[in-house]
């Protein structure tokens, strides 16, 4: 059984918000994750069966690892279909955001949803999230938003109503948050969560095959060479840091989602307690870090990178060149040296 987690008025406002819309509108962050293409795409299918007409609607085009979920090809990528996206969100009658606590991680889709007039809200496991919609489901305790929308399926009773395919989705946000039951996941309960969703069918395996093992060759070649090439071990710091340039990227014929899962890598070296990926697009440096024994990733994503996230999971952005990026974030290292010492001393408990 789940313990119940939410205040009775809210769960019950958001079933009367479910049952009175006719058209709903899914979105999530940019550069969307397992976890943001899993709680939309889920709850789409959920409201589908219905008998709403629910579409996904993201900042950009997902990576294509999650071109396995079921009715992906569906997904309106504004910067693909910026006119049908318009259209989408001014008819709707309500509006769910997942995956992310600000209005800018949803980067030019950010004015559409803001000045959209209809009813909105927020499930999301980040932490501090502002207030912009209706009803705020905020649980930062949380495996992922994939969880947390299970939960709410659940408690307005609706799990019934889950198919396969819903399950699958909300299964894949869930397994690739955690990197397949490695890392927040030390609440029994997200244990039951995964059983209820096998229970309606889900195919275990594949999720983790298709969203966390299976990779082209060009992207292969580039983790390779950006592991043998590139990555920088600074052991006083217990931290390692990767860039990749523009260039390079372009010689491995870089494709969305290439670099996805390569900042956990030096994480399995001993003694690393954080990782560092920075990569250069086209208008800035996109910063992905990763930590281990609860490191702060977050904080220096937030100090340094106008970002944030979670503890162990966050990013953020850098506008300059990239090796100014790299030295910002070697010169404060000193500085973040004190949480080490820290989770050492835990740690040894």
């Amino acid at each position: 059984m789940l313990s119940k987690k939410f205040d009775g008025d809210d769960i019950r406002r958001l079933h009367r918000m479910i049952k009175d819309a006719t058209r709903i509108v899914l979105t999530c962050h940019v550069r969307p994750d397992g976890d943001a293409i899993g709680s939309t795409l889920g709850l789409a299918h959920l409201f589908n069966s219905i008998g709403k007409k629910a579409s996904v609607v993201t900042p950009d085009i997902p990576p294509r690892s999650l071109s396995f979920l079921p009715d992906s090809k569906e997904i309106v990528a504004y910067t693909k279909y910026p006119d049908f996206a318009r259209r989408l969100i001014k008819d709707a009658d309500l509006i769910v955001c997942c995956d992310f606590n600000k209005l800018s991680r949803l980067d030019s889709l950010d004015a559409l949803i803001k000045e959209a007039e209809c009813e909105k809200v927020l499930i999301d496991h980040h932490q501090f999230p502002d207030c912009f919609t209706d009803i705020t489901f905020s649980c930062p305790e949380m495996s992922s938003t994939c969880e947390l929308a299970f939960r709410l399926v659940c408690e307005i009773g609706m799990y019934q109503d889950l198919s396969v395919d819903a399950a699958t989705c909300l299964a894949t946000g869930l397994i690739t948050d955690t990197r397949n039951f490695s890392v927040n996941c030390s609440d029994p309960e997200v244990y039951v969560v995964l059983i209820k969703l096998l229970e309606k069918g889900v195919d275990k395996p594949k999720i983790v095959r298709e969203a966390l093992e299976v990779k082209s060759l060009d992207c292969l070649r580039l983790q390779v060479y950006a592991l043998n090439d590139k990555l920088e071990i600074f052991d006083r710091h217990r931290a390692a840091i990767i860039t990749l340039d523009k260039e390079e990227l372009r010689r491995f014929n870089y494709q969305k989602g290439d670099t996805e899962g390569l900042v956990n890598i030096p994480l399995t070296v001993e003694g690393i307690s954080y990782c560092v990926l920075m990569r250069e697009d086209e208008d800035c440096i996109k910063v992905s870090a990763r930590s281990i024994n609860s490191f702060p990733v977050s904080k220096i994503c937030e100090d340094l990178y106008g970002g944030g996230g979670h503890i162990m999971a966050a990013g953020g952005e850098f506008k300059g060149t990239l090796e100014d990026c790299r030295k910002m974030l070697v010169e404060a290292m000193p500085s973040y040296d004190e949480f080490i010492r820290t989770n050492t001393a835990r740690d040894n408990h």
